[in-house]
This record gives structure tokens, sequence and C-alpha cells, in this order.
């Protein structure tokens, strides 16, 4: 089947077969590795992207269901120039460590923040409940959560 999608802003047109995956898609046939596929049944949140603002499971979705549709990747949340204030503050706070949770988390909190800017530390652990790392502890993630709100409240006064 032939599908259309903007990816991290740029339409794309690709041929898929029907029963594959979005994440499958994204890092196959688009070369967008960051998005990684650990369980594959939607329970660890590697391969959490954001499908017309939602954060959602790629592993769990056709590539078919988004025909139309706008998906941001991990690697559409910065630019050439520099991180995004996220991807910054992960830095800073060593939010990561062997990095393989990070792409599904930066996309969940970067969806949570996007919608509630003024999210509380309550509010950030429940929704990045649903990704696992194996690495952290968590804390510094949350701690980078939390740094990042600033800028998240400052994109949404001024627009």
């Amino acid at each position: 089947m032939q599908i259309n999608f903007k990816i991290n802003s740029e339409t794309v047109e690709v041929e898929v077969e029907p029963r594959l995956s979005l994440a499958d898609c994204l890092r196959d046939k688009l070369q967008l590795t960051g998005t990684h596929l650990g369980c594959e049944h939607g329970v660890c949140g590697a391969c959490t992207v954001i499908v017309n603002g939602e954060a959602v499971r790629a592993c769990l979705m056709l590539a078919v269901q988004v025909d139309g549709d706008s998906v941001v990747t991990v690697e559409g949340l910065s630019n050439e120039d520099a991180l995004s204030p996220l991807q910054a503050a992960f830095r800073r706070n060593h939010a990561l460590q062997c990095g393989f949770c990070t792409p599904g988390m930066i996309t969940t909190a970067h969806a949570l923040l996007s919608e509630e800017p003024d999210a509380d530390a309550d509010r950030v652990r429940e929704v990045l409940s649903g990704n696992i790392c194996r690495c952290t502890g968590y804390i510094p993630i949350v701690d980078a959560v939390l740094e990042a709100r600033a800028a998240y409240a400052d994109k949404k006064a001024t627009s």
C-alpha cells in the first residue's frame, strides 16, 4: 500500500505492507532509528512517538494507520543547531545512561509538557510510568522534565 504522511514536518510517501508496524516503517523504511523497539507489546515505551499531538506506541500501530497524519519522532524534536530544551535538560540532569529508553521518555514528556506545561512531579511520574528505564532510577528523568517546564510554558504563552 502507498501511504502519505508528515514525518517531523516533512511529507513522505512510503510503500508498505498492510501489516507493517509504524515502528518498523520508521526504522526500516525511513531510517529514523531513534524510535527504539523493546518489548514490541506496547509495555516498555521505548517506541513512543507523537501522532497528531498524542504520544503513542509505534510498535502497536500499523504504518497504514498514519496515512494523512502527522508523526513526530525524537529526531524531530531538535534541530541541527541545538538540542531542544527538554533534551538539554535530560543531558544536564544525567537523565540517561544506556540511552535505550531515552527517545520514548523524551517524546512522552514532550507530549505531556506541550499540553500541560505546569505538570507537577506527581503528574510527570504518572505519565512516565508507562516507560521503563532499567538504568537511572527515574529521579533524574523526572528532574529533567520538571526543569524543562519553563520552556514549554513560555512556548504556550506565546502561541
